[in-house]
């Protein structure tokens, strides 16, 4: 197999409220930003992820393409899925040895819909989905079956919320939320409102390279030495939710074992706790440094942005060994487990 890395990575400074920028216009500083810390005007093949139903048109993506530059013709696909699923798509063409780069983005803009509602269509459309049952919904039943085979309590949640806020103070992209109150009413029993991800809009952007070029392009690039992604069955009835199955199958795949720091796109605070069981994360290993999901979680860009916070964590040379998580779906339906190196054998 080709030796791939990740080569660069930008992200906006998200926001928690409709700026009045489309989403291009939020989409186009980061490509060209990306774009002057490569040195590249043009890529090899190009991959994104977002949603129309978050901007309520069809094809939207097309015109983001305004943002990356599709004339002269470039190589492109699209995912309607986290931008971390369209690297996983990168990776797989360039290990096909045709193309040495690849620019991988993903954008959404939350503020502009209602997000639990829109996220009820990834329902099962005759069961689930007329029900209206929302994302948020469905995640405090997890949180309560979790917390009654664990015997974590609603202190162990707010503890995770509390270090994700913190740690999202020192990240000059995430939104800056503040402490977790203990006297906060419940969003949906047992998670309260810190518990839940934020609204947010953002974007973010991604470079792969193979060999000589990942070399050329970065001093220390983040070779990728395992990446896997699983499912879980798509009705959260017949699953065990306090456990994520999907999860650890993923990470043995990708070799998540001797990680350094791990970066989960957990958008629940009791997600991070699952993970952490799943990924057999012990007590050393440094979780979410830059906030995660709970400081900051753009729609279609947050998973790829754990990537690219994991990645950049080998380019500074502050770790050696590191884990990007995304999810997709309710309950941790979808997980994706990319492992990263300053070695290119791991």
């Amino acid at each position: 197999m080709r030796d791939i890395a990740v080569v660069a990575f930008a992200q906006t400074r998200h926001t928690g409220a409709d700026e009045g920028l489309a989403e291009i216009e939020m989409l186009a500083p980061v490509i060209t930003e990306i774009k002057e810390r490569t040195g590249l005007a043009r890529f090899g093949f190009t991959c994104s992820g977002s949603c129309d139903y978050l901007a309520g048109a069809p094809f939207s993506f097309v015109s983001a393409l305004d943002a990356v530059g599709a004339w002269p013709p470039i190589s492109e696909s699209h995912v309607e899925m986290d931008a971390a699923w369209a690297l996983y798509e990168a990776w797989v063409k360039l290990l096909h040895g045709d193309i040495d780069t690849a620019l991988v983005y993903g954008f959404g803009k939350s503020t502009q819909g209602n997000l639990r509602a829109i996220l009820t269509q990834q329902l099962d459309p005759y069961h689930l989905a007329p029900l209206g049952i929302d994302s948020v919904s469905l995640a405090a039943l997890q949180a309560r079956a979790y917390m009654e085979r664990s015997g974590v309590k609603e202190d162990d949640l707010r503890a995770v919320a509390a270090r994700s806020r913190a740690s999202g103070h020192d990240n000059p992209f995430a939104l800056h939320l503040p402490e977790p109150g203990g006297d906060e009413d419940y969003d949906v029993a047992p998670l309260r409102p810190y518990d839940v991800a934020p609204i947010t809009d953002g974007a973010a952007a991604i470079v792969l390279a193979a060999g000589d070029k990942a070399r050329e392009l970065c001093e220390r690039p983040a070779w990728i030495t395992g990446i896997d992604h699983r499912s879980e069955p798509h009705s959260p009835g017949v699953r065990d939710l306090t456990r994520s199955q999907a999860a650890r199958l993923a990470g043995e795949k990708a070799g998540a074992a001797g990680v350094e720091v791990a970066e989960l796109h957990a958008q629940f605070s009791h997600e991070e706790l699952i993970l952490r069981e799943a990924l057999g994360l012990g007590d050393g290993v440094m979780v979410n440094p830059s906030g995660g999901a709970l400081s900051a979680n753009p729609m279609m860009a947050a998973g790829l942005i754990r990537i690219g916070e994991a990645a950049a964590r080998v380019h500074d040379g502050s770790a050696s060994r590191t884990l990007g998580h995304a999810s997709s779906g309710p309950c941790l339906q979808q997980n994706l487990v990319c492992v990263l190196s300053g070695e290119k054998d791991g």
